[in-house]
């Protein structure tokens, strides 16, 4: 599993983005907790609650400061 930082200008963590084998991924705020996960079957983006919020990967879209 390949996990990648998101940092703001200053540094400071603001989300991080597992990626599994097969391409899924899910994004995590500097908390730990999830804010939502991308399907590469699918090509669908979905929130946390598991609604669906676009076509493609939009995690970024999640990240709230």
């Amino acid at each position: 599993m390949a996990r990648e930082v998101l940092r703001d200008p200053l540094g400071q963590i603001l989300a991080t983005i597992e990626t599994t084998g097969k391409g899924n991924q899910t994004i995590k705020d500097h908390l730990g907790k999830t804010l939502g996960t991308y399907d590469k079957k699918s090509n669908t983006t979905r929130n946390y609650l598991g609604q669906l919020i676009g076509t493609g990967n939009l995690l970024t879209t999640l990240i709230r400061k």
